[in-house]
């Protein structure tokens, strides 16, 4: 983890306000809507994180129990998933070509998971919703030029980001900053 730098938090202007640009990505061009997401997700990852973090402080305001057991869960598999992946050369390549059925798949485990122990609701407003709305965000909104060069500088290792080692044990660092 030595030489990891958090980005800096965007502005909301940037984010979501009046120079954000949002489009519906082209579902016929997989790559480059793939591509849209890991850069998006690498430039706003502090934004993402403040968000999200946001949601789970709300919901684990009401439910911190049942918050705390579906983070538990969803790390574990998550650490389960990645662990299996560098052990297992089909695991890894199903990883690599399929990434958005591996994370599927990882959220599916910890639902059915979850679902036995009774904490649906929480898991899906408290752990799901944030993950679903990066993704929607990562997805609409379009790059600017700032961010195509933040991309690069962490792409060519200049910088080491959070997202960028998560993106990375997901098996998409070769799609960061293309």
């Amino acid at each position: 983890m030595a030489g990891v730098q958090p980005p800096p938090l965007r502005s909301l202007d940037d984010f979501l306000l009046c120079s954000a640009r949002f489009a519906v990505p082209d579902v016929r061009d997989l790559d480059r809507w793939n591509n849209r997401i890991i850069n998006n997700l690498l430039y706003y990852q502090s934004n993402y994180l403040v968000s999200a973090l946001g949601l789970l402080l709300l919901v684990g305001y009401f439910q911190p129990f049942q918050l705390l057991v579906g983070a538990m869960v969803v790390t574990l598999i998550f650490l389960g998933f990645v662990w299996v992946a560098e052990n297992q050369a089909p695991v890894r390549r199903f990883r690599r070509n399929h990434p958005s059925i591996s994370v599927f798949a990882i959220l599916l485990a910890s639902y059915l998971f979850i679902s036995v122990l009774g904490d649906v609701a929480v898991f899906l407003f408290g752990i799901a919703f944030p993950i679903m709305m990066v993704l929607v965000h990562a997805s609409v909104r379009l790059r600017s030029l700032k961010n195509k060069l933040e991309n690069k500088l962490e792409s060519i290792g200049l910088k080491r980001t959070p997202m960028g080692l998560l993106l990375e044990a997901l098996g998409q660092e070769q799609e960061a900053g293309s």
